[in-house]
Parts: structure tokens; C-alpha cells; sequence
């Protein structure tokens, strides 16, 4: 990469205009979006690069489309900050030059007067497990460093047809298969917020990314909870959409019954724009009255156990909510546990290695899934060798699988619809994960009080449900624990509610307030 100085090159660009004319651009787009949490009225103290910085991905990608941010400027403080912060190894793959040429390759089109897409010149990093043909595409494991697919991934084609540039490809847990992003072949993820924990996983390295202002926007993938999970440890927001609602096609799956690509992202009006630009869909409104709303507090799954910081910072939220004007419902879904048990594991454990065998077949990867576990790390291999394959000591059997897909999922589903449209409630609200991010090394069992408690309880009980189900769900950070970890909540609401969601969410996210930067 060339020699650059950001500072210089943003005091140029944006020399023109105040802070507070920047985040007016992002009005433009007929939204009165502003800067990721900030009023209107908020002009922080901050270098010209650091402003670059916090911009949303709508303000950003306004400046740039109006030619007061070149995209060359506005990447080269990215990469910037992509550099200051190597050290939570978010990236697995990143090639700054090629970037770069992508960013003025944006900036000539729009100084040749040609029509520009809606995310012009903006760099998002995306998940190891979504193909691209910019670069290779490991799914965080070894036998996959050199697979280098013959297109990109259909998500990834909307992306840049709306004029996004893929920034790198991000760390991940070892095929998405766990909940730390602790990759043993390419290195742990760390959380900004402090070095010694997760992120989160398994799309750790995008979450990272975006908390610490990589970039405003990325790309993440989620089976059970791999883009909340993340989100919610992190302090960012993450969107799973209505199962098949965004393309899956060209992400490594686990199972098309759950698998759901999505965004990360600082706002929710960023998660928006995502869904505008995926959908083809704007949304009818972008905001909403908390006054009177309906929203569920389903305590008896979703609230027990809880650390103590989790608990606290949940009932600040509840009583933000309701001074709003929300109406909160107390209200459980019946039989859940029992569902869930029934579902989850069995359609995931038993439907992953014949999906994963096609979709190597299918992108022409040259190695079977044989071969890939061969080479995978000592976690995966056990995870593989006692619970996904047949003669594990944990396997299930087929039938389970059968019973999961036919009979129990069409329960939960129908069960999940009862419960919105019985309680007259428009989202659920409840704890993302039942702790914040717990240190690195505690990769099966972590402490709540004094009760040890299996890892993947702890972070993916209360998510697990919705992706099960199919319905949207919405990750926003609540607040910092003691220990300055971020603590988030889930909205979750009925399915093809999304855009609703989406809107409800921006103004639970004014209420809540916004967390301040990671130092780390």
C-alpha cells in the first residue's frame, strides 16, 4: 500500500463542511438519518479522520455519492484503523492496494457523471464463509486457504451492484461451527471492548470489525445465532432476517432450514439501508411511536440465570421502554424448551454434512468434506467425531432429523405465530446472551454467579428460538457491564415483520441511547 496520510487527506475532503453539515447528508436520503447514535445537535470534539470514522454507512455513502468524500479518502482512514487494530485479527484475508484501485475505480465513475448505486464507494468487510471472487473463501479452515470460487455470492453481487466495494474477508469460528470465533488455524478474534474476551461467534472477525470502526456496514451468517451472538458481545447491531429472505446462495451452510445471511452494522438506519438495497424494498416508514406499542417480556424461558449485570442493565431497558409509553406484555411462549430441544440440534447436527459435501461440489472446491475435516483443527474434529457423524458417541439418529423437519419445526413455528397474534404484541423483547463476552480460553463452560454453565447455553439459549423459528431478529446494545463489556437486548418479532422490526428498532435504539467507542 502506498504511503498515505489520512489526516490530510480527510482535513481536504471534508474541509468544506462542518460535522454537522456531514450528518446532514445522510438526511438527504429522505430519512433524517444521522451519524450512528448521534442528535442532530451532536458535534463531537474529534480529528477530521476520527469523524470519518464514526460516519454511518447512509452518511457515507451520501458524502461520496455527492462528491464531497472521494472514496478513495474516506477507505484510506478505514484501512487506517484496520491497521491501528490488526491486533483483534477481524480479517483473515485483506489486500489494501486492491482495495484501494476499488475505491478510485468508485471515484472516476462518479466523476464520468455515471449513474451510482445507493452504497457508492463504501468497503464492506464480509464473513470468511460467503463467497467472492476478490478473494479466497476458507470458511476459517484449512483445507479451504486456496478455494478461490468462480462468483461471488448473490448477496454479495446486489451488494456491489449498488456500488459497494468488498473490503476483506473477516475471521470466523472454524466452518461457523461454534460460538467463540477462537480459530485455531488463523488465530482467536478479540473484542474490542477488552483484548482478553471473545467476540463472540461464529462471525467474530465482522463484529469486531464494525465495533471498532473497520467500517460502518458488514457482512455475517447466521445458522442459530452466529450474527447476534457476535452483535450482542460486541455492542453493535445485527439483523437476522426472515429466514430466506436475503439470497443464501454461495454461503458454506449448515442447513438451508436455518441458515440466514445478514448485516452488522453501528445504527439501525445502516441495517435499513441493507434490507432497502437486499429487498429492492423501502421501508414504508423508518420510525415509530413507542407510545402504546405492545411488546412481549417472555420471562420464564429468556430471563433465568442471569448475570447480575445482565439483569441490571435488562431492567433499566424495560423501564426505558416503559416510560416511552411501551405496553409490556408478561407473557411466555409455551412448551418452548421442549421445541427447541427437539429442533435445533437435530436439523443442524444431522443436515450439515451432506449440505456442505454440495456446496463444494456445486463451487468446484476440490476437496470433499472428508478432506476438510482431515485437515480441520482439534476442536472441530471432535465436535464432528462425537456429534455429527454416525458413529459418534452423541450422533442422533435419522429419524430425529425426520421428526425435527416434518413435525416438531411446524410446531414451533405455528407456536411462535400463536404467541404474537394471541398476546396482540408486535416484537418480543428480552436479553440477547445471558452474560457479556466471557475471556478467551473458556471455550465450554463459563460461570454466572457461582453455577458453571455450558458456553453455548449461556450465549445461544435466548437466540437459539427465533433463527429456529424463521421469525426476524434484531440485536441493540443496552449498555456497558461493570466490567465495560457491552450488555444487549433481542427484539424479536413475527415473521415477515422485518421492515416493522426494522422500525421499531430505530426507536428503541433513540431510547437506549449509544455505547462509546472501543479503546482497545
Amino acid at each position: 500500500m502506498r504511503p498515505t496520510n489520512v489526516k490530510e487527506q480527510a482535513l481536504r475532503c471534508i474541509s468544506k463542511k462542518s460535522r454537522r453539515e456531514i450528518l446532514a447528508w445522510g438526511a438527504a436520503l429522505s430519512t433524517g438519518l444521522v451519524a450512528c447514535g448521534e442528535t442532530k445537535n451532536s458535534m463531537p470534539s474529534q480529528s477530521p479522520a476520527r469523524s470519518l470514522l464514526d460516519l454511518s454507512a447512509v452518511d457515507a455513502s451520501t458524502a461520496m455519492r455527492n462528491g464531497e468524500l472521494t472514496s478513495e479518502a474516506y477507505t484510506s482512514a478505514l484501512l487506517e484503523q484496520c491497521r491501528a487494530f490488526r491486533h483483534l485479527n477481524a480479517f483473515i484475508s485483506i489486500e489494501p492496494e486492491k482495495v484501494l484501485e476499488a475505491a478510485r475505480k468508485a471515484d472516476s465513475k462518479r466523476a464520468s457523471g455515471a449513474g451510482l448505486g445507493p452504497l457508492h464507494g463504501l468497503p464492506i468487510p464480509v464473513k470468511d464463509s460467503v463467497n467472492t471472487i476478490d478473494y479466497p473463501t476458507t470458511g476459517g479452515t484449512p483445507a479451504l486457504k486456496d478455494f478461490r470460487p468462480d462468483r461471488d455470492a448473490k448477496l454479495v453481487r446486489l451488494l456491489k451492484d449498488a456500488g459497494a466495494l468488498v473490503m476483506g474477508k473477516t475471521n470466523i469460528h472454524e466452518l461457523s461451527f461454534g460460538w467463540t470465533s477462537n480459530n485455531r488455524s488463523y488465530g482467536a478474534v478479540r473484542n474490542p471492548y477488552d483484548t482478553d474476551h471473545i467476540p463472540g461467534g461464529s462471525s467474530g472477525g465482522t463484529a469486531a470489525a464494525i465495533a471498532a470502526r473497520m467500517a460502518p456496514l458488514g457482512i455475517a451468517e447466521d445458522t442459530e445465532g452466529s450474527i447476534r451472538v457476535p452483535a450482542a458481545l460486541c455492542g453493535i447491531c445485527g439483523f437476522r432476517p426472515t429466514t430466506h429472505r436475503y439470497p443464501n446462495e454461495g454461503v458454506m451452510p449448515i442447513t438451508p432450514l436455518f441458515d440466514q445471511v445478514g448485516p452488522h452494522a453501528r445504527c439501525v438506519n445502516d441495517l435499513q439501508l441493507f434490507d432497502a438495497v437486499i429487498t429492492g424494498k423501502k421501508p414504508p416508514v423508518t420510525s415509530v411511536s413507542l407510545q402504546g406499542v405492545r411488546l412481549g417480556v417472555p420471562r420464564e424461558f429468556y430471563f433465568g440465570g442471569l448475570d447480575s449485570s445482565v439483569e441490571r442493565i435488562m431492567a433499566i431497558v424495560l423501564e426505558k421502554l416503559t416510560d416511552a409509553g411501551a405496553v409490556l406484555v408478561e407473557a411466555d411462549v409455551p412448551g418452548l424448551k421442549s421445541l427447541i430441544e427437539l429442533t435445533t440440534a437435530p436439523v443442524q447436527l444431522l443436515d450439515v454434512v451432506p449440505r456442505f459435501s454440495e456446496y463444494l461440489e456445486a463451487y468446484g472446491a476440490g476437496v470433499s468434506f472428508s478432506d476438510v475435516l482431515e485437515q480441520a483443527s482439534d476442536d472441530i474434529k471432535e465436535v464432528f467425531s462425537r456429534y455429527v457423524l454416525p458413529e459418534g458417541e452423541y450422533s442422533l439418529p435419522e429419524d430425529a432429523f425426520v421428526a425435527a423437519r416434518d413435525v416438531h419445526l411446524p410446531a414451533l413455528r405455528e407456536t411462535m405465530r400463536a404467541y404474537f397474534h394471541d398476546n396482540d404484541i408486535v416484537a418480543m423483547v428480552f436479553p440477547a446472551t445471558m452474560l457479556p463476552a466471557p475471556p478467551i480460553g473458556e471455550d465450554t463452560t463459563v460461570d454466572i454467579g457461582s453455577e458453571p454453565v455450558p458456553l453455548e447455553v449461556a450465549v445461544a439459549r435466548n437466540i437459539s428460538p427465533g433463527s429456529t423459528a424463521g421469525i426476524p431478529g434484531l440485536v441493540l446494545p443496552a449498555g456497558l457491564s461493570p466490567a465495560g463489556l457491552p450488555v444487549s437486548i433481542e427484539l424479536d418479532g413475527p415473521e415477515q415483520s422485518d421492515q416493522s422490526l426494522l422500525a421499531l428498532g430505530r426507536s428503541v435504539e433513540a431510547v437506549l441511547g449509544k455505547l462509546p467507542p472501543p479503546s482497545a
